[in-house]
């Protein structure tokens, strides 16, 4: 599936039913995408990549968020010269119940004990 809604510039996303247990968790074990998700959950608005202050170069946040759009978990759209994105949570919830929140309240349980403040 793809969004053309505004721009006509196509970004791939797969279909609710393509998306995989193992390509999500992948996605997620790196902590870089891992902070993107738990920054996107905690709001409920479409956040642009700009928005985002990640330690790495920005063609590495690039990467991060593609990884994260191929394998289903955000949905990204243009809009103008911003490339927005959103968490696909009611995908997520709907094929892997509880699994988001899991991870998402076990990820801040361990930045709050490591004192990472990731």
């Amino acid at each position: 599936m793809t969004d053309t809604a505004t721009t006509g510039r196509a970004l791939p996303h797969p279909e609710r039913e393509e998306i995989r247990l193992e390509t999500v968790l992948h996605a997620l074990s790196d902590p870089v995408r891992l902070r993107i998700v738990s920054e996107l959950a905690a709001g409920e608005a479409e956040l642009a990549c700009s928005y985002f202050d990640l330690p790495v170069t920005k063609s590495t946040t690039t990467h991060h968020f593609r990884v994260l759009r191929e394998c289903g978990v955000v949905r990204q759209v243009y809009r103008g010269t911003a490339k927005m994105n959103v968490l696909r949570r009611d995908d997520l919830d709907g094929l892997f119940p509880g699994l988001l929140d899991s991870l998402l309240a076990a990820a801040g349980l361990q930045s709050r004990r490591l004192g990472d403040g990731a």
